[in-house]
Formats: C-alpha cells, sequence, structure tokens
C-alpha cells in the first residue's frame, strides 16, 4: 500500500505543473471526456480527486460542488480556478479511501482520472457509494488497462514508472469493481483502443 505522506507529497510537487503536462494527453486520449462527465451532474455533488479544478467550469450551473483532494496544492489551484470562474465551491482536504463526509449526503459523485492513483480503488468506490443518496449517480472517467496485450503490456512497462513517480496505476480497470461495491452500471463507454473509459453507474434506490 502506498503510504499517504509520500502520495501527498508527490502530489503537492507535481501540482504547479499537471495542466500543463496533462493537457497533451487530455487532447490526445480523454478529448471531451470532462464535458461528458460533468453535464451528466445534478444536485450536491461531490468531486473525488479534484485536482486543479478542470471540471469545474464544465459543470451545470445550479449543482452544488464540493471537491475533494489529497494534495493541499492541488486544493489552492482549485480555488484559484474557482475564484476566476466565479464558481462557488467547497474544498476539503482528505484521502479518498476515507471520505470525510456523513452517509447519503450526495446526489452525485464525479470522480475524473482519479482512480488511477488511489491506493486501495476498492475502499475508494466503497465509500463513493456510502456518501450517495438512493438512486444517485457515480461519474467516471479514467484510463485504463487495454484489453488488446500488446498495448496492455506497453502499460504495464509504463506503470513501473509512474507507480514510483506519483503512484499512478495504467492497467486498472473499474468497471468491475463499480459493480462488486454495489452500483448498477447504466452507461459504460470504452475508447481509444481500450485505454479509456466512461461509465455512468446507480446507487439502488
Amino acid at each position: 500500500m502506498t503510504d499517504p505522506a509520500w502520495l501527498r507529497a508527490q502530489w503537492d510537487k507535481y501540482a504547479p505543473h499537471y495542466d500543463r503536462s496533462i493537457g497533451f494527453l487530455e487532447r490526445l486520449q480523454f478529448a471531451g471526456g470532462r464535458e461528458w462527465v460533468c453535464a451528466q451532474a445534478s444536485g450536491d455533488v461531490l468531486e473525488v480527486a479534484i485536482g486543479t479544478g478542470l471540471n469545474l467550469g464544465h459543470y451545470p450551473a445550479d449543482v452544488r460542488v464540493t471537491g475533494l483532494d489529497l494534495s493541499p496544492a492541488m486544493l489552492e489551484l482549485a480555488k484559484r480556478r474557482a475564484d476566476d470562474l466565479g464558481r462557488p465551491v467547497t474544498l476539503r482536504q482528505g484521502g479518498a479511501e476515507a471520505l470525510p463526509f456523513p452517509d447519503a449526503g450526495f446526489d452525485t459523485v464525479v470522480c475524473t482520472l482519479g482512480l488511477c492513483g488511489f491506493p486501495d480503488d476498492r475502499a475508494a468506490l466503497a465509500e463513493m457509494h456510502r456518501v450517495l443518496r438512493p438512486g444517485g449517480a457515480l461519474l467516471l472517467l479514467d484510463h485504463v488497462g487495454s484489453h488488446h496485450r500488446p498495448l496492455h503490456w506497453a502499460q504495464g512497462l509504463l506503470e513501473r514508472v509512474t507507480l514510483r513517480q506519483i503512484g499512478d496505476h495504467q492497467t486498472r480497470r473499474p468497471l468491475p469493481l463499480v459493480i462488486d461495491v454495489g452500483f448498477e452500471i447504466t452507461k459504460a463507454e470504452r475508447l481509444k483502443l481500450g485505454t479509456a473509459e466512461r461509465l455512468v453507474a446507480r446507487k439502488p434506490a
């Protein structure tokens, strides 16, 4: 299990460079993904791993956003972005595997490009299930292990590097875990030779 203090320190160091370094990858692998996710959010929204707040400009005007991140440096950048956008947002520091929120407090949980970096992705998904109201929506976007063997092998090689750098997994597949913790999948799209996935799931009413 990755040490949370180490992981927080790594993301704090990475925060000032995050937007610039991920820009090309976003356009290449995830174009339109943030818009796709955020357009489906409603009511009280929790964004887990809000990072620098790249989603904030894509939410409907009438949703109420709470953002959580492990990295204080990321949260500071998210606050600046929210201020620039004139977007009210509540920001909390903490880990995804132990969300500091009561049961059934949100209508929507959003996580974009975050599950790949959680030390325990199953625990994080179980926490997302806990804080959602019955009938609430889980909206996910992430890079996943490809079903094409040569590409999956290459992802495995890259993973050896990214795990040491920022604890980032390249070969995970959230969908089975989403089902395992109690969600019902309502929409799933696998793109870019199976390396990117968009999911909508519901907590049973």
